[in-house]
């Protein structure tokens, strides 16, 4: 088995676990995200959601039950295993050549046989770019998913503001009328939503170019992990070589040390890169949400421009203290479950062999 599957499936393996781990604030953050506010608000609002997480973690439990908290779960395990299955693959392929041709010209005086910073840039933005183009349509249904219910109770909210005006601008003979719709609409509450559906809806919204919106920062977010996996490689290159200068036995990263690495990694890639997560979220959320121009958006720079408008450049950092727990937690389990995975992987295959050398010999 070559060493770009190994690293794949223990990826995918990696990724699960820490996704159904870290779910629920996943799910919160998307929410925090794609949460409407005017600039007026944003001075009291900003720090209220980033602060209550945890009670807008127990609100959505009371509201909705512990399943709001894992909407859109089984298409996103399946997001999950598939985007680190391809991204580690294929990162884990071009790391072979890279290094491999790194090493050679190391023997020709070219260099210290090292990979450099910019090559793991560019290995993890060609991985990145890869995993985006293959795996964007099902992250558009689990974002649909996560905020389904928030999109349905803007809309019934929507709904009944202008029934009460319609009230309070009607005679006495229309008002019973209006005021049975009003109870009806009280007393509406959003639909299960399951995979199904979101397919259904975002294929009669925008066709099949639907399960692609957002692709643009989706794309441009492949610096993200790019950038993590740059942090990575070369704090975990610097340890490698502190241990060395210090003549310690060569042994592998402890699983303690990879968690830290990949901790520290995603916290710089992900205070750089938040505000484009930010409007791939908007994109991809249920867009009729009330009336307003400033809810609905036709592409990326029509995202953005709205944004700056009505919200000002705190939208574009709605809920980070969430993502920053969320990502860095998910991340490290990730990145050490991973390792831990790929060394069992090699221990096993080290053993079938000589158990298949001892036999051969017996034999």
């Amino acid at each position: 088995m070559s060493s770009a599957v190994v690293n794949g499936l223990a990826g995918a393996g990696g990724g699960i676990i820490a996704q159904i781990i870290t779910y629920p604030l996943q799910t919160v953050n998307t929410r925090q995200q794609t949460e409407r506010s005017t600039k007026k608000k944003k001075a009291g609002g900003g720090a209220a959601s980033d602060a209550s997480t945890l009670f807008q973690m127990l609100q959505l439990i009371q509201t909705e039950g512990w399943g709001g908290l894992y909407s859109g779960l089984k298409p996103s395990l399946i997001g999950t295993a598939a985007s680190q299955g391809i991204y580690y693959y294929f990162y884990q392929l071009l790391k072979n050549k890279v290094e491999g041709v790194a090493a050679d010209r190391g023997k020709k005086g070219l260099g210290d046989g090292t990979v450099g910073m910019f090559s793991w840039l560019v290995i993890a933005a060609v991985a990145g770019s890869i995993n985006v183009l293959l795996t964007i349509p099902i992250w558009v249904l689990v974002t649909r998913m996560q905020t389904h219910t928030q999109a349905e109770r803007k809309m019934i909210d929507s709904k009944r503001e202008l029934l009460l005006k319609e009230i309070s601008r009607s005679n006495s003979m229309d008002v019973s009328v209006l005021k049975d719709r009003l109870a009806k609409l009280d007393s509406e509450k959003p639909l299960p939503y399951g995979t199904l559906q979101a397919i259904r809806e975002v294929y009669r919204e925008s066709g099949i170019s639907g399960f692609w919106k957002g692709l643009v920062p989706t794309l441009i977010m492949v610096c993200n992990p790019s950038i993590q996996f740059m942090i990575y490689e070369t704090l975990a290159k610097r340890l490698r070589s502190k241990q060395s200068r210090k003549q310690l036995p060569k042994k592998n990263i402890t699983a303690m040390e990879v968690f830290l690495l990949g901790a520290i990694a995603k916290l710089g890639a992900t205070v750089v890169t938040y505000p484009l997560l930010v409007v791939k979220s908007r994109l991809q959320a249920k867009q009729e949400i009330g009336r307003n121009a400033m809810s609905r958006y036709t592409g990326t720079i029509d995202a953005i421009i709205k944004m700056i408008r009505y919200e000002g450049l705190h939208g574009f950092y709605k809920g980070m203290g969430t993502k920053i727990v969320q990502s860095v937690f998910a991340a490290s389990v990730l990145f050490m479950v991973k390792e831990e995975l790929v060394k069992f992987v090699v221990l096993l295959v080290a053993r079938s062999r000589t158990l298949l050398l001892t036999r051969n010999k017996k034999g």
